[in-house]
């Protein structure tokens, strides 16, 4: 005689797994399927980011080209500024020069200063 009852229960155990393990496959699928629904608005909403991210990195290289200009023509100013300092150093010099040969030309003339106070001090003429 074969025994039924005890081949019933595995059975019934086997369908629950089965039933159990739909279930789970059911439920992750659901969750996976709200999971590719979010990423697809975030995938959406990615691509006006990475527009404006291309513009501003376009707006970024036109800013920069004018930037480095801006220092050429830095560059070119200072060269220049050093040439005017130099011939000022040049004038400055000379006019340095001149002013010496000044000095020399009027010391004799304080001199003569000094002495004509000096006569007129001996003579009372203050």
């Amino acid at each position: 005689m074969v025994d039924t009852s005890s081949s019933k229960p595995p059975e019934r155990q086997r369908i629950k797994k089965l039933a159990q393990a739909a279930f789970n496959a059911d439920v992750t699928v659901e969750q996976l399927e709200g999971i590719l629904a979010d990423m697809g608005e975030t995938l959406e909403g990615l691509g006006p980011t990475m527009g404006n991210l291309d513009a501003t990195i376009e707006k970024l290289d036109a800013t920069l080209v004018r930037m480095s200009g801006t220092l050429d023509k830095v560059d070119t100013t200072v060269g220049r500024m050093s040439d005017v300092v130099a011939r000022l150093e040049r004038v400055v010099a000379r006019v340095e020069v001149l002013v010496g040969i000044g000095e020399a030309a009027l010391r004799p003339l304080g001199v003569l200063e000094s002495a004509g106070k000096s006569v007129a001090a001996r003579l009372g003429l203050h």
